[in-house]
């Protein structure tokens, strides 16, 4: 079963744009055109996203979050509220830097916390967890819980976003992960 994504009365979506099935888009919101936005995302108040901004099936972005071009989302990714991206490094008023936009990726599962701000140029991990009020500086590993500014790795958590312990073990699903070096990856998932 379809349905049609909803763009409410005071919302702008410029030509060009592709909405995906379910997706809904809030009070004062602007997406910009080249955008793909996938199905059943919720798009909050305030939200600017684009120009040529992907974002995935499933994503939620909360109230106050601006996309600009160069940032890329995944499925399933979670940007609290005002949450900050950036896409140049040394932004001058007076100086043109249009290409120098530098990409951030954030992979799948993703969730970055009221208040983060996100420093162009970096990846963020598979089911990493950004902490409110942290400022990513680098890149960041899959499934990282990352606080503190600037932000640096304060444990592990699961797929469903729970901190896990030094057994690896997810306490609300029982999800097992295991280190591969610096890695943690997930080897065993519940039915």
């Amino acid at each position: 079963m379809s349905s049609q994504p909803f763009v409410h009365e005071s919302a702008y979506v410029d030509d060009g744009v592709e909405l995906g099935e379910g997706s809904k888009v809030w009070h004062f919101s602007h997406i910009l055109s080249g955008c793909r936005i996938g199905r059943n995302c919720s798009i909050g108040q305030n939200v600017m996203i684009g120009p040529n901004v992907p974002v995935g099936d499933n994503c939620k972005i909360q109230n106050n979050v601006s996309l600009y071009k160069g940032v890329e989302l995944e499925d399933g990714v979670f940007c609290g509220p005002s949450s900050v991206f950036t896409n140049v490094i040394n932004p001058r008023a007076e100086v043109e830097r249009k290409d120098e936009f530098r990409i951030t990726r954030v992979r799948r599962g993703a969730t970055i916390g009221a208040n983060a701000t996100i420093v162009c140029g970096n990846e963020l991990g598979e089911y990493c967890l950004i902490a409110a009020g942290a400022v990513v500086t680098k890149s960041v590993p899959a499934f990282a819980l990352m606080a503190g500014v600037p932000a640096r790795r304060m444990g592990w958590v699961s797929r469903s976003g729970e901190i896990l312990d030094e057994k690896l073990i997810c306490p609300r699903t029982g999800e097992r992960y295991e280190m591969v070096g610096d890695v943690l990856q997930l080897v065993e998932t519940q039915p």
